[in-house]
């Protein structure tokens, strides 16, 4: 999963990032409240970890614009304000979670793990589609009883997959969900990806398949009927040309 995270003391931002990375969690770092929403809008985060005290303004109104647009995204919100009618103020505003600083970096991950858990959420423990099992913790993909020496961005992508299990999910969706703010890798990577996870099902049996939408994005389906999405004919495809 990829998580935003507000907070403008650099530094402290920074280990947090670090430490999330350690347990396969990736994130982006932000300092103003605008920042935050721009990222937002463009970025469908699996959750927001959201400083109060931001330079230009409360992070308690990004809490309130976000419920009052319709955001169901987590927010879990980290401050230097102990009191109970901080965390009240917080929780009544439409945050999930209230941690006053200084804190456990390991309770947090927990913290995040169990937010990221509702459903529709991008975090689970074993995910199993088909033959195919993915751990969430550790990225092992089985098919069968057998094991795939994968990646770790083919494991997140066959995460995302197995979650939208027969869903369309754009091209953009995975990029973002993979590198973020990234602005040095080419989009193009992701197919890359797509081609080396779907080569590896096929060498190894696995009972399901990835369509290319071209276009629009991808679609994992079980073994049975062909996928249906609402698109012109010549539009899905397994990886091969198609001829119209």
């Amino acid at each position: 999963m990829r998580v935003l995270i507000a907070e403008d003391n650099s530094t402290y931002a920074q280990v947090l990032q670090e430490q999330l990375k350690r347990s396969a969690i990736d994130s982006d770092r932000v300092s103003m409240l605008m920042e935050a929403e721009n990222a937002l809008s463009a970025i469908p985060y699996s959750a927001l970890v959201l400083d109060l005290g931001l330079p230009d303004g409360d992070g308690i109104d990004l809490v309130r614009r976000l419920r009052r647009s319709g955001s169901s995204l987590p927010i879990l919100i980290i401050s230097a304000r102990h009191g109970l009618d901080d965390r009240v103020q917080g929780l009544r505003a439409g945050a999930d979670d209230y941690m006053a600083k200084p804190f456990s970096i390991d309770e947090l991950i927990a913290r995040l793990h169990a937010l990221t858990r509702r459903p529709g959420a991008m975090v689970g423990e074993m995910l199993r589609v088909g033959n195919v099992t993915l751990d969430t913790q550790t990225r092992q993909i089985n098919v069968g009883e057998r094991v795939i020496a994968g990646r770790l961005r083919e494991a997140l992508i066959l995460e995302l997959m197995i979650r939208h299990q027969g869903q369309v999910i754009r091209r953009d969706f995975v990029f973002h969900q993979l590198y973020g703010f990234d602005g040095d890798v080419e989009a193009a990577t992701i197919d890359v990806h797509i081609h080396r996870l779907r080569r590896m099902l096929i060498v190894m049996g696995a009972t399901v398949t990835i369509h290319t939408i071209r276009g629009v994005g991808f679609i994992l389906t079980a073994q049975g009927p062909q996928p249906h999405a609402k698109l012109s004919p010549g539009h899905i495809s397994n990886g091969t040309s198609s001829k119209r």
